[in-house]
């Protein structure tokens, strides 16, 4: 009787144990519930946040394609009306005579208008480019050469002009950087972008404010990295793909 008395005892304290065991478990479980129900609440406000900014990033991209686009037909245009004028023009000296006077106020009105589209456009080689069209019209204003001379001059300057919209390419350059001149090697896009990469391997972009530009240093650790891949790539004959870049530039023409 003792006997049956201590075990009824002890099953009713494993019976109790056991009870409090699985509450405990549900306890537990409960607690990792909530838990991970945090988590997964966390995770989808942060894939919301992602995705806005996703969206936000394509739409920016976009126009920033349509307006760089846009430039391109811009300056390719500038070229095509220039050689329209060109052209124009040698058909009068034809009809009025190689030397005619009578054409030169015409060459220098397109002179000035290429070199003020030089000056405002990316500023690739500007001495060099520029000192073609100062020459021609020093020479044309000096009687040095006759107006066909200096418009089959033009012809061969606005060929290179459009190579150089379609070209990607690397050069090596003098720019002004935080008021000193440095040699660089520049990343040169069509016409529109450039970017640059001095000796101790900084990186940076050439901007364009009100048709004024300046060349800044890059800080953002990714964009160097997008910039250095863009460098490489050129290097390696690589002109075309996709490339993510920082577009710092605003061009207004």
């Amino acid at each position: 009787m003792k006997f049956t008395k201590h075990l009824y005892l002890a099953c009713l304290c494993f019976s109790q144990l056991i009870g409090i065991a699985h509450a405990q478990n549900n306890e537990k479980l409960a607690s990792n519930l909530i838990e991970l129900r945090g988590k997964v609440e966390d995770l989808q406000s942060e894939l919301k946040i992602l995705k806005a900014e996703h969206k936000n990033s394509m739409s920016y991209l976009n126009v920033r394609k349509t307006e760089l686009q846009a430039n391109v037909d811009r300056k390719e245009l500038k070229i095509k009306q220039s050689d329209i004028e060109l052209e124009k023009l040698q058909e009068k000296v034809k009809r009025l005579g190689a030397g005619s006077e009578q054409l030169i106020p015409q060459v220098q009105t397109l002179l000035t208008s290429i070199k003020i589209s030089l000056t405002t456009g990316i500023p690739f080689k500007h001495k060099e480019r520029l000192s073609v069209i100062e020459e021609i019209e020093r020479k044309l204003n000096a009687r040095k050469i006759t107006a066909q001379n200096a418009i089959n001059r033009l012809w061969a300057f606005l060929e290179d002009e459009i190579r150089l919209t379609r070209e990607n390419a690397i050069y090596s350059q003098t720019i002004s950087l935080n008021g000193e001149n440095v040699l660089v090697e520049v990343a040169k896009l069509g016409t529109v972008m450039m970017y640059f990469k001095t000796r101790d391997d900084q990186y940076g972009v050439a901007n364009n404010q009100d048709n004024s530009w300046s060349y800044s240093l890059l800080t953002n650790s990714e964009q160097i990295h997008h910039v250095a891949i863009l460098f490489d790539s050129l290097k390696k004959q690589i002109r075309q793909g996709y490339f993510t870049l920082p577009m710092a530039l605003t061009i207004k023409d």
